[in-house]
């Protein structure tokens, strides 16, 4: 996955997500709701055949960045309990 910065400010980031699909912008975006200082996480897309592009506005002083950052790990971490359990069905 190959990041493009293409806007930040101190409440604003737009990333862009060079070869990814809508599947993990979504769940990124939807994983960025739940922090109580992000105010917009919402992926954009001009056309099917583009590039998914993730825009985060935060509030407070929250920098836009670490609340992607943030996001991703806690993802990271799901994703880390899932396998754990799945590998425990398999032993069983």
């Amino acid at each position: 996955m190959k990041l493009k910065l293409l806007e930040l400010t101190d409440d604003k980031a737009r990333i862009l997500f060079e070869g990814e699909g809508n599947t993990y912008i979504d769940a990124l975006a939807a994983e960025l709701i739940h922090d109580p200082q992000v105010d917009v996480a919402q992926r954009k897309q001009a056309f099917r055949f583009t590039d998914p592009e993730l825009v985060v506005t935060t509030v407070g002083d929250r920098p836009p960045l670490l609340a992607v950052t943030d996001a991703a790990k806690r993802l990271s971490g799901y994703a880390g309990e899932l396998l754990s359990q799945m590998e425990a069905l398999e032993t069983a």
